[in-house]
């Protein structure tokens, strides 16, 4: 199966929390919070959202910064995946 976004909608799988810090210190696992950080999985196609043209400004592969408690998650074939709105992108990761 594929999940395909509509509208604004950017499908987001989210990367895997650091076991260590830089410095060396190991984080146990209860103590770990889930990572604000995600690949760009698929992209809907933008156009008009509530009266406004709305251009898609992510795309597939791109690493994010998305909102704390933003989008819904969903599981598909064993893999947990977060569909947000493009707005709740606060910043692409760039290398």
């Amino acid at each position: 199966m594929k999940l395909v976004p509509l509208s604004d909608r950017v499908v987001l799988k989210q990367m895997e929390a650091e076991e260590t810090t830089k410095s060396g210190i190991v984080l146990p696992g209860q103590n770990k919070e889930k990572p604000q950080q995600a690949e760009v999985i698929a992209v809907g196609p933008g156009g008009l959202v509530d009266g406004k043209e709305v251009e898609m400004k992510v795309s597939v592969g791109d690493k994010v910064i998305y909102s704390k408690y933003a989008g819904t998650e969903v599981e598909l074939d064993d893999v947990e995946y977060i569909i947000v709105r493009q707005s709740d992108i606060l910043a692409v990761i760039e290398a």
